[in-house]
């Protein structure tokens, strides 16, 4: 009797899941209940802290703003457990995409928005392994210098976390924008001469800063300034590719190198050697051009 009502109570399910709502298949039943899975978000003590801090007054650098063609940019993500180790950006006709490389495989597909809003599987981006089996997420992209939201679905923990996303314009090189989107020194109308502006250094650790203002030369159209370190420990610096070697007299390190346009993060690298071996380390110089004044001296 006992084997009998067991039987009858497994019938009993099975005849409920088959036949679900009337006129619903089994197979919708299951479509469904995948649909209902996959929405499912990880809670704020199952992921790992923010690390992506976005600066208020950083301003949006839209695809029209950028010549047509395809770049390396830099990603930052606001979780270590969402890696991007490098990524190309596509610029068509004002729109913009980007193929992520990922450090891991562990997530099936990301939608770009919040996981809780992720109900439609047609929004799915799912994953692309590239020819060095790299996992590769092919995602718009609405501006850069602004937070993105992403969402990735775990293949392991089968659930959503969020995450945010910056592509940095300051990685892309200055010739990849269009006439006018960067303050040059025709624009300017700037005449052969001696100038001071104020410089501001972002990157590394923070510790690092340069002297503002920063004395500037503009000569035959175009203009180099003099950065001094506040620090001696650096022994050369790369600005567009060019290698510029240590120029100064004095106690910090010091290098003359070209203003490739203001009004922008311009990229640099800076080599370091107050580490154990020397290390490149990335920074950008915003030079802020309403601040040009004549050296009388």
């Amino acid at each position: 009797m006992k084997k009998l009502t067991s039987a009858a109570l497994i019938l009993a399910l099975l005849l409920t899941v088959g036949c679900g709502k009337s006129g619903e298949s089994s197979e919708s039943t299951a479509t469904a209940a995948t649909a209902e899975s996959t929405v499912a978000v990880a809670g704020e003590n199952e992921t790992v802290p923010d690390e992506l801090v976005i600066p208020e007054d950083m301003m949006p650098v839209t695809g029209s703003q950028i010549k047509d063609g395809t770049y390396d940019i830099k990603v930052d993500s606001s979780s270590s457990m969402f890696k991007i180790t490098s990524c190309s950006l596509t610029v068509e006709n004002g729109e913009m995409t980007a193929v992520m490389t990922m450090s891991g495989q562990g997530y099936l597909y990301v939608f770009m928005g919040k996981g809780e809003d992720a109900t439609d599987e047609s929004k799915y981006i799912p994953f692309v392994e590239n020819e060095n089996g790299e996992h590769t997420f092919t995602v718009p992209v609405e501006a850069l210098d602004k937070g993105i939201e992403c969402s990735a679905f775990s293949k392991k923990k089968e659930q959503w976390y969020d995450r945010t996303l910056l592509f940095n314009a300051s990685s892309l090189p200055a010739d990849a924008f269009k006439d006018g989107e960067i303050t040059s020194v025709e624009s300017l109308g700037l005449a052969d001469g001696t100038y001071m502006i104020d410089v501001t250094l972002e990157g590394g650790s923070g510790k690092a800063t340069v002297q503002s203002p920063a004395e500037m030369i503009v000569e035959n159209g175009s203009a180099s300034a003099v950065i001094i370190w506040n620090s001696p420990n650096y022994d050369y610096m790369i600005v567009d590719g060019n290698k510029f070697e240590f120029s100064g007299d004095g106690e910090n390190a010091a290098f003359t190198i070209p203003v490739i346009g203001f009004d922008y993060k311009m990229p640099v690298t800076a080599d370091t050697t107050a580490m154990s071996t020397p290390h490149e380390i990335e920074y950008t110089l915003f030079f802020d051009s309403s601040t040009i004044k004549s050296d009388e001296n």
